[in-house]
């Protein structure tokens, strides 16, 4: 390679490091090549639309849409083998045709959201058949049988259903585990189940009975695949598998002792494995060659001999990464890559999802880090098979017309009269922003007490996917209008159904409006707590977290540290008002007046009135005779009194107590 595109390949290299570390959280869609010949890329998109592109013309080749294609979308997909079923009696095919249809590959199968599998037939350019009733919950991953006419599903009520695609019932129904079943293989010959929740396990299919049981990762495991096609019992078997967050693969060999409880080999990765393709060994002498695409679109490659344990991790052979051509590189996400029986030919597929490049690329696998230049937007092909192409809209009665955005919500009652008249009106072409923003009413006095639950989950709908809109636009206009609600749930609800690739900005904006007026940054406290309360795992995990979030904590820091003073100010200006708000009420009050309203007086007799007029109080002449007489009054009461005690006996004792006495 040259040595500018080596200092493009460090830059992208950096770039996409920082991308990875960053979050960049988009969700893992369901990607694979076509097996054998890699003549089909399928794709399924996050509105749920089905897309095969022909990998030789580099044009989308069929659509498909489910009619639940945004309720119930599409988690997994995997082809079948390259043959096609036999749909009743047929004609003698001559040999030519024999081995056309041997090597065409047909039926393609998706799990959806709803817990159904829907088997899609590319010839037809239609569905061949739904799989439906057997999971309760959504399906996470499907497996074909690589030599009977069946299919392998395992859903998070943690069961394992065998579909016989004949008929198209169920076989055979078990519970493989606790938790959710996110990974399943069949091996070469057909004879064993891989399954995997946190523990894999390996099944016998004729008996349904647990073969081994393999621990050592902490998290889901996403994917299984088996490294070789040898049989069991000479201890030639191997597998691996790759976990969620986890940045080793892990090589397990099944051996007859049953000493198996570790994995012999991991190989290392920059990221998450997001799709890996594997062509197998066929024996010791055959190195097993592995393309694995991490989660931050680089391309690992290794090539390595399954003869035993190995103590230390392997690195990649060839790492492989793409870059656009502009002055400062920018990272090109890998989707999916498929080898080729060319040991340097490599079927690559990049860009955006909704139109992929697909590119087969001569790659010198001897350097250890190559940096592919490639300008996407001219190799960009609009162009579609107008004879091939078929888009399929089936539609049933049980069918519900859904708004674009998040899975799951409804469609409000008046945006059909609204596109009515949408319709009508030629003159208008596009919408703006705010006659949307009209006709979706997210104003929060608009939910009554007696709108039905959906409208709330709907609103909370409209809230996240305008709450992405407006911080990738940089809208003001949308985000005044999101933020704007004071209902908790609401807001709880909205941070929780925004992706994690917008938690920083977000943030960065909360930040930015928690320095402006009071009254904002009250409301945008909520914001912020919901937050922190949902992506605290999230935020935890960038490793340049403090220098992102460091003008918000000095900002909390300071205010803070101001609150004691507020606090006590309040307290003071408490004080003063209810002390000037007692003085102005007590001076309203007027003066009490003392008069009686009201005099009773009672009717006095003469007894009464000759009685008051002998009173002290009145001026009287005789005051000092009157107490003259009082006191002869008193002591002939008291000599009358000592009579009577002598006539009664009472003398003697009257002595003795003078006696006493004295």
């Amino acid at each position: 390679m040259c040595k500018p595109r080596t200092t493009h390949c460090a830059d992208a290299l950096n770039a996409s490091e920082m991308a990875s570390d960053g979050g960049s959280s988009s969700l893992q869609l369901p990607c694979v090549f076509s097996p054998k010949s890699r003549q089909y890329l399928a794709l399924c998109a996050q509105d749920g639309r089905l897309r095969v592109w022909n990998t030789d013309s580099k044009t989308l080749h069929q659509e498909y849409v489910p009619s639940a294609h945004l309720s119930a979308t599409c988690t997994c997909i995997a082809w079948g083998p390259c043959r096609t079923l036999k749909e009743g009696p047929q004609r003698k095919k001559r040999k030519s045709e024999a081995v056309q249809a041997e090597e065409r590959a047909d039926l393609l199968a998706m799990g959806t959201a709803a817990g159904s599998v829907l088997i899609y037939s590319t010839v037809k350019g239609a569905l061949h058949c739904t799989l439906d009733g057997g999971h309760t919950g959504g399906v996470n991953c499907v497996q074909w049988h690589p030599k009977d006419s069946l299919l392998y599903s395992g859903s998070d009520d943690t069961n394992i259903i065998e579909w016989d695609l004949q008929s198209g019932k169920t076989r055979s129904v078990w519970k493989a585990d606790r938790a959710a079943i996110t990974g399943l293989c069949v091996s070469p010959d057909g004879k064993l189940l891989l399954s995997a929740a946190y523990v894999i396990k390996l099944w016998n299919l004729e008996t349904k009975e647990i073969y081994r049981k393999f621990t050592g990762h902490s998290t889901a495991v996403t994917t299984l695949c088996f490294a070789t096609t040898r049989p069991p019992d000479g201890n030639g078997l191997y597998f691996l598998s790759g976990a969620a967050h986890d940045r080793l693969l892990s090589v397990w060999q099944v051996r007859d002792d049953g000493r198996d409880k570790n994995s012999v080999v991991s190989f290392t990765l920059t990221d998450e494995p997001q799709h890996i393709n594997l062509i197998p060994s066929n024996s010791k002498n055959e190195a097993v060659r592995l393309a694995v695409v991490c989660k931050d679109g680089q391309l690992h490659l290794f090539e390595h001999f399954l003869n035993g344990p190995c103590k230390k991790p392997l690195s990649p052979s060839c790492t492989v990464q793409l870059s656009d051509t502009k002055d400062s590189p920018a990272p090109i996400p890998l989707l999916a890559a498929a080898l080729a029986t060319e040991t340097r030919t490599v079927m690559l597929a990049y860009g955006n999802h909704l139109q992929p490049v697909m590119e087969r690329a001569e790659l010198n696998t001897s350097e250890r880090h190559i940096c592919l230049t490639r300008d996407v937007f001219t190799n960009l092909s609009l162009s579609t098979e107008t004879n091939v192409s078929k888009v399929k809209t089936p539609f049933s009665a049980k069918s519900k017309v859904l708004v674009p955005g998040l899975p799951g919500h409804q469609a409000p009652k008046g945006s059909s009269q609204a596109s009515e008249k949408r319709k009508k009106d030629i003159d208008t072409k596009e919408m703006s922003i705010a006659e949307r923003l009209g006709e979706i009413d997210l104003a929060t006095g608009s939910s009554d007490k007696g709108a039905p639950k959906s409208t709330a989950s709907l609103q909370t709908d409209n809230f996240a996917v305008l709450l992405v809109q407006g911080l990738e636009s940089n809208d003001a206009n949308i985000l005044n209008k999101v933020f704007q609600t004071r209902k908790e749930i609401v807001i709880k609800k909205t941070v929780a159904r925004i992706p994690l690739s917008a938690v920083l900005p977000l943030v960065e904006e909360i930040t930015k409006r928690l320095q402006g007026h009071p009254f904002s940054a009250k409301l945008m406290v909520q914001w912020l707590k919901a937050v922190i309360t949902h992506h605290t795992s999230y935020l935890a995990s960038l490793p340049d977290l403090v220098t992102q979030l460091g003008v918000l904590y000095h900002m909390s820091e300071n205010r803070v540290k101001l609150l004691p003073k507020l606090t006590k100010l309040h307290g003071k200006l408490f004080l003063l008002t209810t002390q000037m708000a007692t003085n102005t009420s007590s001076s309203a009050v007027m003066d009490v007046d003392h008069a009686a309203k009201l005099v009773y007086e009672e009717e006095s007799s003469e007894d009464d009135a000759s009685g008051d007029e002998a009173l002290p109080d009145e001026e009287s002449d005789h005051w000092e005779e009157e107490e003259d007489e009082m006191d002869e009054d008193v002591e002939e009461e008291d000599g009358d009194n000592r009579r009577e005690s002598k006539a009664n006996g009472d003398e003697n004792m009257e002595h003795g107590n003078e006696s006493e006495e004295e």
